[in-house]
């Protein structure tokens, strides 16, 4: 019999599916033996950058960072991933290729993965899991997308303040030099914008 903290990540990603698409019991069971769980420690890798990446991470809790390293040495935080999340380098899951990033977990995390062919496994036992991954990805690029459109089109205290909007909880869970990188800019102009709006 399983443990009841595993029951309850494997009830976390059949409620994450199923405000997508519906499972019948069966289907859910394919699910279930298609996920390994995996535990991390603050600080420890999930993907190193260069490697393959094996597995599609889905967080049942914790927090984790994706960030490239460029020739110079220096860290360019891409995304990050909390409770109910996915994390991965597509390009080099599907393609298996080297990963352009590295993902860390900066909390005591706890992630369910699935490699290529579990994945292809599941999408012919359950064939409506297409639409469930189609739907993550659409999401997933429209988040991009916007993103991308705010970088060009808001100021960094426009970009700050829309961060703290979408995620209330950030400045508590990723360190400022990180958010700083995500939003493109320095962490002394982050800092200034923080003291500009304190004031305010």
């Amino acid at each position: 019999m399983m443990e009841s903290g595993t029951d309850n990540h494997f009830n976390a990603i059949l409620q994450h599916i199923e405000r997508r698409i519906s499972l019948n019991e069966e289907e859910q069971r394919c699910i279930h033996s298609a996920f390994s769980i995996r535990s991390l420690l603050p600080r420890q890798y999930l993907l190193v950058q260069g490697e393959v990446c094996r597995h599609e991470s889905y967080v049942c809790h914790g927090f984790l960072r994706s960030f490239h390293v460029d020739s110079r040495g220096d860290e360019h935080t891409l995304h990050f991933a909390q409770e109910d999340w996915w994390i991965s380098d597509l390009n080099s899951f599907i393609r298996q290729v080297p990963a352009s990033r590295n993902i860390i977990a900066l909390e005591k995390t706890v992630v369910l993965q699935i490699d290529m062919e579990k994945r292809e496994e599941l999408l012919l036992r359950v064939p409506k899991m297409e639409r469930f991954w189609r739907i993550l990805n659409e999401h997933a690029s429209m988040a991009q997308d916007q993103r991308i459109l705010n970088n060009i089109s808001l100021s960094g205290v426009q970009r700050y303040q829309a961060l703290l909007k979408k995620y209330p909880d950030i400045e508590q869970r990723l360190p400022q030099k990180h958010i700083a990188s995500f939003l493109g800019m320095t962490p002394v102009f982050l800092s200034q914008i923080r003291k500009e709006l304190a004031k305010k």
